[in-house]
């Protein structure tokens, strides 16, 4: 039988995780009674925030694979929150903009900045700066790396 990691010990990377889904978790129990997951959130967020965009340049801005993102796209499409059209450059690329009822549920949706000021609220500025400074490298030069591995 495994023995369960002593929590105490686990690596930067493991409480990273361990937070990030914490965090979802909060979001997705929030956004529950508004029949959208997190991902489904972060989509209406930056096409609220960005306005039109091509959907291959929202996959880049969101870190999402182009299977995902078109998948949740289909789904808020069929939710009538996001419409799909060509685009005026390239017929073969998709145009994403909200709907008027894409919208009305953003203006109704619930603040999430919450889940940050729960889980670092209290937290000194100096020591989150370092943490975000530490974890912005790390994530650089593993980017970095895939990069290089990709290259050979």
């Amino acid at each position: 039988m495994r023995e369960q990691p002593d929590t105490q010990r686990l690596s930067v990377g493991a409480w990273t995780k361990r937070c990030y889904f914490a965090g979802r978790a909060v979001m997705d129990a929030t956004l529950r009674p508004y029949d959208l997951g997190s991902t489904q959130w972060y989509v209406l967020w930056y096409l609220a925030n960005n306005g039109p965009s091509v959907q291959r340049d929202l996959a880049r801005a969101l870190e999402l694979e182009r299977a995902t993102l078109s998948g949740i796209v289909a789904t808020l499409v069929r939710k009538e929150l996001v419409e799909q059209s060509s685009s005026g450059e390239d017929q073969r690329q998709r145009l994403l903009r909200l709907t008027a009822a894409g919208e009305g549920l953003w203006r109704q949706l619930p603040d999430l900045s919450f889940i940050h000021e729960a889980a670092f609220g209290d937290a000194d500025e100096t020591e989150l700066a370092t943490t975000i400074r530490v974890l912005k490298s790390a994530t650089e030069r593993l980017q970095n790396l895939l990069r290089k591995d990709l290259s050979k």
